[in-house]
C-alpha cells in the first residue's frame, strides 16, 4: 500500500516544527544518540510509525548498530543483547509509551535511578514524549516512507 501525506504540518506551522526539532539537540549530549535511536526506534514500533520506524532504524544502521540487536528490539525482554541501562531505558520508553495501559509504574521509574542519574531520567523523559508527539504526527498525517538506499557504514 502506497500513502501520500494528509497535509505537510512542517511547512503549515514552522515554528511548531522547529520547536519540536530543538529538543533532539537539547537531550543528545546528556543521553548520547545511540541509546536515543534504540529508544526512539522502539517507542516508533509500539506506535506504529512506519515513517519514524524506517529513520530510527537507519539512523541505528548508519551508526554501527549490530543488525541482530535492531531486529530483535521488539523482542527486547526474551534476549540478553542488550546492556542493563539499555534495559531499563527500554521498560520506561514502554511504559510511558502505553501509558493508559501501565499508568508508569513506580517500579519502571526506580529501575532508572541504578543506570541513569537525575538528568539523565529527565532527558530520557522528555526524549520519549518527544518521540510519541513526532509518531502522532507522523501517523495522523500518513508520512509517507521514501524508498531509498541505505549508506551503512564499511565494516572494519
Amino acid at each position: 500500500m502506497t500513502t501520500a501525506a494528509r497535509l505537510n504540518a512542517f511547512t503549515l506551522i514552522p515554528e511548531a516544527y522547529r520547536a519540536m526539532a530543538a529538543v533532539g539537540p537539547a537531550i543528545e549530549p546528556v543521553l548520547g544518540n545511540m541509546l536515543i535511536e534504540l529508544v526512539n526506534t522502539r517507542v516508533s514500533q509500539i506506535n506504529a510509525c512506519a515513517f519514524c520506524v524506517d529513520m530510527h532504524v537507519r539512523a541505528l544502521l548508519e551508526g554501527g548498530e549490530d543488525l541482530q540487536r535492531i531486529n530483535s528490539l521488539v523482542t527486547w525482554h526474551e534476549v540478553d543483547f542488550y546492556t542493563p541501562r539499555e534495559r531499563a531505558a527500554l521498560q520506561w520508553a514502554e511504559s510511558l509509551t502505553l501509558l493508559t495501559a501501565t499508568h508508569a509504574p513506580d517500579a519502571d521509574f526506580e529501575a532508572l535511578k541504578a543506570h541513569f542519574n537525575d538528568k539523565e531520567i529527565a532527558a530520557l523523559t522528555f526524549s520519549i514524549a518527544q518521540m510519541n508527539a513526532w509518531n502522532r504526527l507522523g501517523v495522523g498525517l500518513r508520512l509517507p516512507v521514501a524508498r531509498k538506499p541505505l549508506k551503512v557504514p564499511a565494516a572494519a
